[in-house]
C-alpha cells in the first residue's frame, strides 16, 4: 500500500516550475535544500529571493508525523482549533509510552494495559479527524515513516526533533513542537526563519568497522552540540551516493544532537531501491521523472564553497569509528584513542549493558551487521562480558529479522529483544538499581546520552556508537577495547580476535509483515466522540492562555537562573514523566528539576522570594502563580537544546513564567516558547548574565514598541535598592509578535476559525 500517493504526484507536478522560477529568480544554480524550500512557499511559486538566516518564510508542508508522548498535547491543541479535519496527511504513532523492562511481549503488555486510557484517547482523536493510527507495537515513529511515507523532494515536520530521520529519503523533515504541527494540519502556513547551508561533501568509501553512524558522530564532534543550529545540512559527493538509504537516514537522525533544523541527502540509485524494496516503486518512478529536480545543481557540488555558508569534507575511506561521550553527544573520540581517553577520564572502565536499535539505527542492515559480531561470540567460544538489548525499530524490522534468525543470534548470546519502541533510548527502562546511582558505564546505538537520560541515573556515563562497535565491546566488557586491533581470550584461554562486521542491505527474501499496526480513520469523523474524563490523571482538557494586558512586565520575580547545559530534558523530564503528557497541572510539577541553580549548583533547589525558604522550583512556581506573580526564568548558552518536547514552554507559561531570558537558544525550543505566548529573549552582551542576582526583581521594558529588530530593556531591582539596565535582543517577526499578544499561537488560529 502507497500512501497520500496522489498528493506526492501533485508535489512532483508542481516542483520543476518552481524550481525554474526560484533559479530566475536568485540568479544561480540552487542546493536541493533550495529547491525543495522554494517549492513548499505557503504563497506557490516563488516571488522573491529570501535571506538565509534573516527572511522569515511562510511554508506548506505536505505532511504531518506526530509520536504519543507530543500527540497528546498537540491534540489537545488542536481540538480547539475549530476544525472538522486535518488539512494535510497525518500520522499519530504510539512508540514513546512502552516501558522496557523484561521483554518485548511482556512490555508491550503491560504498556497496554497501563496506558490503556492515552491511546483510546489517541486513537479516538485520530478517528475523529482523520489521522491515520499506528498502534503500540507498531514501531518508533521515525523508522515507520522512512518505510511509509518519506518520499524524495517532500516536505514535513513532526512532533519529535528525529523526524529528521526522513532526510535519508531526500525530504526536508524538521523536528518541532505541537503548536506548530497545529497550524499545519489546520490548513495554516508554517513559519520558519530561511536557514543558513552547510554542506558536507563526502569522498571515498566505508569499509570494516566504519559505518554511517561514525559520519554523523564525527559531524558532531566537528561542530559541537549548536554547530548546526539555524542550518540545514546538505550531504553530497561520490561517498554519499556510497550509502545505503537507512544509513543515510542514520546520519540525519542524529543531525539533530548538533542542532541542525534538518538534514538531507539527494536522490539516487539507493534510495529507489528503498523505495522498491518498501514495496513504493511507483514512488521511484515518479520521482525518476523529476530527478534533476531531487538532487543540488552540478555546479553547486562542484563549487560548493560559492554556494553554502560553510562546507566540511570528509574522506569516508580514512574515517575510524568513533565513540561519543559522556554526557553529550558531541564529544567524539576515534576507537583507536578510546581506551586512553578512558583512562586519562576516569570514566568506569567496565561496560555495563550494550544497547542496540532505536529509530538512530534500526534498520535490516544495522541488525545484520550487529549480528555477525555477534554471531563470533558463540562461533569463536566467547563469553559476553555485559549485558545486552536490541530494539527494532518497526514491527516490519522485526519479523523480518526474526524470520531471517537474526534475533535468535542475539538471544543465543544473552540478550533481551525488546518491543519496537523507544524504551531505553528516553528513558522508558526499568533498569535494575538504577536509583542507587552509582557510577557505571553503558554504550548505546542511540543518539542522545545527556545525564539521566537513559536510565534516571546522573552518574551512568553513556556513550553513543554504531550497533556493531556496541556489540563488540559488549563481547568484551571493557571500554578499554579496540575491536580492530585487540584480541579477546575465550573459554578455551585461547587469543581469538573479532572480524569485521558482514551487514546485508535488503533481506534476500524481501521484508514481510504480518499486521504492521496500522488503523486508518473513520470514513465520517463527525459521529466519533473525543471522551476526556474530568477526574483523569493523564488527560485533561486545555484553557487557552490570557492574552498580553498591553503593559510593559513589571517587578517579576526571578524563579531561577540556571547555569551551564540545560535541555528540554533538564526543563521537563520524559522518563516516569510521560504518564503526564497530556496532563499539563500533573506535568508541570517536573518543571526545571533538572536544572542546576547557578546561586547554589544544586538541582530543584531554589530561593522562594515570598517565604524566604529553598523550596523545589514547581513549588515556588506555585507560589508566584496562586499570588499572581509574574516570574522569568533565567538560561545560559543553547538553552533548551535535545528534545522538542513543547512540554518544556507550556510548563513554565501554564505555572505564570512571562519570560525566559538566555545567552542563546535551540532553535525549536525558542520557537516554542513564542507559540506558547512567552516572551524568548536573549542577553546582547552575554556577560548580563552575570548581573542576576537571587533576589532581583525584574522589569520589561519597551514592549510599547515591540516590533521586529527593536531591542526590549531589562531593569534589574536588587534587594540592596540599586538598579541596573541593559538591552535584551529577540528574533520574533510580525507574525510571532502577534502570538505573543494574543496569549498564544493557538488563540489566534481560534479567532481566525470563528
Amino acid at each position: 500500500m502507497i500512501f497520500d500517493f496522489e498528493m506526492i504526484k501533485e508535489v512532483y507536478r508542481t516542483l520543476p516550475a518552481s524550481v525554474k522560477k526560484a533559479k530566475e529568480i536568485i540568479g544561480k544554480p540552487l542546493t536541493l535544500t533550495e529547491k525543495i524550500l522554494y517549492s513548499h512557499l505557503d504563497i506557490g511559486e516563488p516571488t522573491e529571493a529570501y535571506e538565509r538566516a534573516g527572511s522569515y518564510v511562510d511554508f506548506k508542508p505536505d505532511r504531518v508525523a506526530m509520536q504519543d508522548a507530543t500527540a497528546q498535547m498537540a491534540l489537545l491543541q488542536f481540538m480547539q482549533a475549530g476544525k472538522d479535519q486535518v488539512a494535510v496527511p497525518s500520522t499519530v504513532h504510539c512508540d514513546h509510552l512502552i516501558q522496557a523492562k523484561v521483554g518485548a511481549a511482556a512490555d508491550l503488555a503491560q504498556a497496554n494495559k497501563a496506558n490503556k486510557e492515552v491511546f483510546d484517547f489517541l486513537s479516538s482523536v485520530s478517528n475523529k479527524y482523520g489521522i491515520g493510527f499506528w498502534k503500540p507495537g507498531a514501531g518508533i515513529i521515525h523508522q515507520v515513516v522512512l518505510e511509509n511515507y518519506a518520499f524524495p523532494g517532500g516536505m514535513m515536520i513532526g512532533t519529535d526533533s528525529h523526524t529528521v530521520n526522513a532526510g535519508g529519503l531526500g525530504m526536508v523533515a524538521i523536528g518541532v513542537g505541537g503548536a506548530d504541527a497545529v497550524d499545519v494540519m489546520a490548513g495554516m502556513p508554517w513559519e520558519l526563519k530561511f536557514p543558513k547551508l552547510i554542506g558536507v561533501k563526502l569522498t571515498g568509501r566505508m569499509s570494516g568497522w566504519t559505518s554511517a553512524k561514525d559520519v554523523i558522530l564525527k559531524v558532531a564532534g566537528i561542530l559541537s552540540v549548536k554547530g548546526g543550529t539555524g542550518a540545514i545540512l546538505e550531504y553530497f559527493g561520490e561517498g554519499a551516493e556510497t550509502i545505503s538509504c537507512t544509513g543515510k537516514g542514520t546520519i540525519c537522525n542524529m543531525g539533530a544532537e548538533i542542532g541542525a533544523t534538518t538534514s538531507l541527502f539527494g536522490y539516487d540509485e539507493r534510495m529507489a531501491e528503498y523505495l522498491k524494496g518498501t514495496k513504493r516503486a511507483e514512488v521511484a518512478k515518479e520521482a525518476d521523472k523529476v530527478a534533476e529536480h531531487l538532487t543540488g545543481d552540478p555546479e553547486v557540488y562542484e563549487n560548493p564553497e560559492d554556494y553554502f555558508d560553510q562546507v566540511i569534507e570528509i574522506n569516508l575511506s580514512e574515517l575510524e569509528p568513533h565513540i561519543n561521550g559522556p554526557f553529550t553527544p558531541d564529544l567524539a573520540t576515534p576507537v583507536s584513542e578510546f581506551a586512553k581517553a578512558v583512562e586519562e577520564n576516569d570514566w568506569p572502565e567496565k561496560l555495563e549493558v550494550g544497547l542496540i536499535g532505536s529509530c538512530t539505527n534500526s534498520s535490516y542492515e544495522d541488525i545484520t551487521r550487529a549480528a555477525s559480531v555477534a554471531k563470533q561470540a558463540v562461533d569463536k567460544n566467547l563469553k559476553v562480558k555485559s549485558e545486552y538489548t536490541v530494539t527494532p525499530g518497526s514491527e516490519q524490522v522485526r519479523y523480518t529479522v526474526d524470520r531471517d534468525g537474526y534475533l535468535q543470534i542475539f538471544e543465543n548470546i544473552g540478550g533481551v529483544v525488546l518491543a519496537n519502541a523507544c524504551g531505553p533510548c528516553i528513558g522508558q527502562w526499568a533498569r535494575h538499581n538504577a536509583d542507587k546511582q552509582e557510577k557505571n558505564s553503558i554504550m548505546t546505538s542511540f543518539n542522545r546520552n545527556f545525564a539521566k537520560r537513559n536510565d534516571g541515573n546522573p552518574n551512568t556515563h553513556g556513550f553513543v556508537a554504531s550497533p556493531e562497535i556496541v556489540t563488540a565491546f559488549s563481547i568484551a566488557g571493557t571500554l578499554k577495547f579496540n575491536p580492530m586491533e585487540d584480541e579477546l581470550i575465550n573459554e578455551n584461554g585461547e587469543k581469538v580476535k573479532l572480524d569485521e562486521p558482514q551487514g546485508i542491505e535488503f533481506p534476500p527474501q524481501g521484508f514481510a509483515v504480518e499486521d504492521n499496526g496500522y488503523q486508518a480513520p473513520a470514513e465520517n469523523g463527525r459521529e466519533v466522540d473525543v471522551e476526556i474524563d474530568p477526574k483523569s490523571d493523564r488527560l485533561q482538557k486545555l484553557t487557552p492562555f490570557d492574552a498580553w494586558d498591553g503593559n510593559d512586565l513589571t517587578d517579576l520575580k526571578l524563579l531561577i537562573k540556571a547555569k551551564g547545559k540545560c535541555t528540554t530534558d533538564h526543563i521537563s523530564m520524559a522518563g516516569p514523566w510521560l504518564r503526564y503528557r497530556g496532563h499539563l497541572d500533573n506535568i508541570s510539577n517536573n518543571l526545571l528539576i533538572g536544572a542546576v541553580n547557578a546561586f547554589n549548583d544544586e538541582t530543584n533547589l531554589i530561593r522562594n522570594q515570598v517565604s524566604g525558604e529553598y523550596e523545589t522550583v514547581p513549588d515556588t512556581a506555585r507560589t508566584y502563580k496562586k499570588l499572581n506573580i509574574g516570574s522569568i526564568i533565567v538560561g545560559d548558552e543553547n538553552y533548551g537544546e535535545g528534545s522538542s518536547r513543547e512540554h518544556a514552554a507550556m510548563e513554565p507559561r501554564y505555572m505564570g513564567v512571562k519570560v525566559v531570558l538566555v545567552r542563546s537558544f535551540a532553535r525549536i525550543h525558542e520557537t516554542n516558547l513564542k507559540k506558547q505566548g512567552m516572551l524568548a529573549l536573549t542577553f546582547k552582551d552575554p556577560a548580563d548574565y552575570d548581573k542576576i542576582r537571587e533576589d532581583d526583581l525584574i522589569d520589561i521594558r519597551g514592549l510599547d514598541n515591540f516590533k521586529p529588530g527593536a531591542d526590549l530593556r531589562v531593569v534589574l531591582k536588587h534587594s540592596d535598592g540599586t538598579q541596573e539596565e541593559f538591552a535584551a535582543g529577540h528574533t520574533y517577526s510580525s507574525n510571532q509578535i502577534e502570538w505573543f499578544k494574543a496569549g498564544s499561537a493557538l488563540n489566534l488560529i481560534r479567532k481566525l476559525n470563528k
